[in-house]
């Protein structure tokens, strides 16, 4: 019976849970049930009451429809707290339904249950202490009013300090000024003055202008010379106009004083007017004296044949008739924001001094092109003009310009007339040194032969005579060569060498060359000759031709080693002819290479090897009667390579 009576009076789940809502909706406290999104899941009654909400109303909402202080960042980590210590405690502000505010303690319990994770938490209204914060605050804040108005008083009094400073440096510095000061009203009564003002005017102390104003004006008036004019720049303009002005009023005594009148303003209100008034006469003087220099610079340089420039900040800003005229461009052009340098082209600086040493301008020669092309050199005194003419007070550079142009190309040619007499005299003293050395050795070999022959010609047998007499023929042949080369350089050069082209067959005219030099050495040193192309007919001058290959080939054998092989190349093309000559001799130092065609010239490193210094002159004079090219290629110590280009088809036939 019993054990029937203990199962009949357990409790099922559903019976639990009905009874314990029950009393969770029966107690006091306001309690509800919330989620990890702040969702709001159960409310009791107590709660309603306290929001102000119904049931279904506030299980429709989320934490942050009525904790003013949610924050889903906080509330995120506040839940994350709640987690790790299954219990939390925090305050925040809630609204009612009615827009009240009231501050409220949550204890929050952390519980899972069927895998849902749930906080139960119960609200506790702390409105009272939210009260005694805000009286603590507004005392707070009361305090720090006060404090506030403490500072401010202290700061009003330091700026009244600073303004009654301000102040006296005002006065100080109004009686200081160089400048007259004069502060007036719309109905023109003096407000403020400066000691200067009194002594311009000369007003007397017997007159206070704060008091006696309508004197003092008298007084003023009848020191000027336009009273009228007066009346109108001083009296009349103390109505409030918002522009400044300055005028210039011109006393009896012959003074002109400037007026500068500015509108003074307070609070944005214009409550007068305030003028500076300084001495101008010196300056006025002098602008009158500048006004009459313009006039008579304008006339002579509008008279003078001489071109005039005045320039500012390299703009033209004035030029005379004689300038229009020189650079072909008119006056408009020139002054209307003309580039400088589309004119001038160069120029060469020099100073002039005066004689107690100070500079006193420039001389320039100046290269300009013209407006149609043309250039022309100038001859320029430049000096500038600072005080005598008036440009909108800018200082200004006068240029004056003469064409010297046809002096100029006088000058070029008398210094080509000088370099061209220069070059012959170093010819003339080249050719006298290669006379006395070329001549003497063969004509030594004459002399001595000849004497010992004289002396022994009758006990040397005949075979040594004539050992002798081959020494003199062979010095008498090189005095006949270096004769001949003399003489074909000076037709060369007097122009009386003509070409005079023929069809040769190339070929075979330059074997016989090679032929005949290797014959004339005793076959000492060998020529490697190479033809490629076509070369059996070609329109060149033969005497010419074998002139230049001569030099060419002897020269490379001549400054060549014993035993050593010169390349003899011929490339024939369509219309021209190409000869390569190759040593591996001594070489030329490229020092030598730009003057090696010049007459008499000889490398620096040709030491005892004899040489007249004409060959190649001669050759590059013949190449250019073919009209054709000469070029050089040479390393020393490894060799020597000529390249002649020569045209191998006749003009008169191609006319």
């Amino acid at each position: 019976m019993l054990s029937e009576w203990n199962s009949q009076s357990v409790l099922k789940p559903e019976e639990e849970l009905q009874i314990a809502q029950t009393l969770i909706d029966r107690v006091v406290e306001a309690t509800f049930c919330i989620d990890a999104r702040a969702q709001i899941l159960y409310v009791n009654t107590a709660f309603c009451q306290m929001m102000e909400y119904t049931r279904e109303e506030l299980l429709s909402m989320r934490l942050e429809n009525i904790d003013l202080d949610f924050e889903l960042q906080k509330w995120s980590e506040q839940w994350l707290t709640l987690k790790q210590q299954s219990a939390l405690t925090f305050k925040s502000r809630y609204q009612t339904k009615a827009g009240q505010i009231f501050l409220v303690q949550v204890t929050v319990n952390y519980v899972e249950t069927q895998g849902k994770e749930l906080g139960c938490a119960i609200a506790c209204d702390r409105t009272q202490e939210l009260v005694e914060l805000s009286l603590r605050q507004y005392a707070s804040k009361a305090y720090q009013v006060q404090q506030q108005l403490q500072r401010e008083g202290i700061g009003y009094q330091n700026i009244q300090t600073e303004l009654a400073s301000s102040l006296s440096l005002v006065c100080s510095t109004l009686e200081s000024t160089a400048y007259g000061i004069l502060a007036l009203d719309f109905q023109g009564e003096f407000l403020c003055y400066n000691q200067k003002f009194l002594e311009m005017w000369g007003i007397p102390p017997s007159i206070h202008l704060s008091r006696e104003w309508d004197r003092a004006k008298a007084f003023c008036e009848s020191k000027v010379k336009d009273v009228e004019f007066f009346r109108t720049v001083v009296w009349d303009k103390s109505s409030p106009l918002e522009q400044e002005s300055c005028d210039f009023i011109e006393l009896k005594d012959g003074r002109i004083l400037a007026h500068y009148s500015k509108p003074q303003r307070l609070e944005n209100q214009i409550v007068g007017r305030v003028l500076s008034i300084w001495d101008v006469t010196r300056y006025k003087r002098t602008e009158e004296a500048l006004k009459l220099n313009e006039s008579r610079f304008r006339i002579l340089a509008e008279t003078t044949e001489a071109s005039i420039f005045l320039l500012h900040d390299q703009r033209i800003c004035y030029v005379n008739p004689a300038a229009e005229t020189l650079t072909g461009y008119s006056k408009k052009e020139l002054l209307n924001n003309f580039d400088i340098k589309r004119l001038i082209k160069g120029k060469k600086l020099r100073q002039i001094h005066k004689q107690d040493g100070g500079t006193c301008g420039e001389y320039q020669e100046m290269e300009i092109l013209t407006k149609n092309g043309l250039q022309r050199w100038l001859a320029c005194t430049v000096g500038l003009l600072d005080g005598v003419l008036d440009f909108s007070s800018k200082p200004v550079k006068l240029v004056t310009a003469i064409d010297i142009t046809d002096y100029k190309q006088a000058e070029s040619e008398v210094r080509q007339a000088l370099e061209q007499t220069k070059r012959f005299s170093e010819l003339r003293e080249r050719f006298v040194s290669m006379l006395s050395h070329e001549f003497r050795t063969p004509l030594n070999v004459i002399s001595f032969s000849a004497d010992l022959l004289k002396r022994h010609l009758h006990q040397w047998t005949e075979e040594k005579n004539r050992s002798y007499l081959d020494l003199i023929q062979l010095a008498v042949q090189q005095i006949s060569e270096l004769l001949d080369e003399i003489l074909l350089y000076r037709q060369a050069e007097s122009g009386k060498l003509v070409c005079e082209p023929r069809q040769i067959n190339l070929d075979r005219f330059c074997a016989d060359i090679v032929a005949q030099m290797q014959l004339a050495t005793g076959n000492q040193k060998s020529v490697n000759f190479v033809s490629h192309g076509n070369c059996q007919s070609a329109y060149l001058d033969p005497k010419l031709l074998q002139h230049i290959l001569n030099n060419l080939l002897s020269n490379a054998i001549k400054y060549s080693s014993p035993g050593s092989v010169v390349t003899f190349e011929l490339h024939c093309q369509s219309q021209e002819a190409i000869f390569t000559i190759k040593d591996p001799g001594i070489g030329i130092p490229v020092v030598d290479r730009q003057q090696i065609f010049e007459p008499f010239y000889r490398g620096s490193n040709v030491d005892n090897i004899p040489g007249t210094g004409l060959g190649l002159a001669i050759v590059k004079t013949l190449v250019d009667l073919h009209s054709g090219e000469i070029s050089v290629e040479s390393v020393v110590g490894i060799g020597t390579t000529f390249t002649v280009k020569l045209p191998t088809t006749y003009l008169g036939e191609a006319g």
